[in-house]
């Protein structure tokens, strides 16, 4: 599955934004899918997670609560609502797909997702 971000930009503390991540391929519909963040002169980090069907979600502990994530599988897309955002929430965020099952804190692992997109920049402004 190949897959592109959009919707990154800036954004003053307290503001919201939405991220899409566009996908290709028909395989999308039974992929879990998954949205990491890199922050600059940080590792790479886990963010959220949804099952194929969207019946199932998790969060880093740091955006529990703000961040939501959702899927369209009639238009192969995935999206990452953030509200509240804070300036530690600057990063260029990247869209995943699992290539394996995987459960709760497992989910978190990056060696489950085998499929990445380009990422999208978000700035927090203070």
């Amino acid at each position: 599955v190949q897959l592109v971000e959009s919707g990154g930009g800036l954004v003053q503390a307290g503001g919201s934004l939405r991220v899409s991540c566009a996908a290709s391929g028909r395989t999308f519909s039974t992929q879990p899918m998954g949205w990491f963040r890199q922050a600059p002169g940080k590792e790479r980090e886990f963010v959220a997670y949804i099952s194929w069907g969207g019946g199932t979600t998790y969060y880093a502990d740091s955006v529990k609560g703000r961040f939501i994530i959702s899927r369209d599988n009639a238009k192969n897309t995935v999206y990452l609502q953030m509200n509240s955002l804070k300036p530690e929430d600057t990063a260029v965020y990247y869209c995943t797909a699992a290539s394996r099952y995987c459960s709760g804190y497992g989910c978190y692992d990056a060696s489950v997702y085998d499929s990445w997109g380009q990422g999208t920049q978000v700035i927090v402004s203070s």
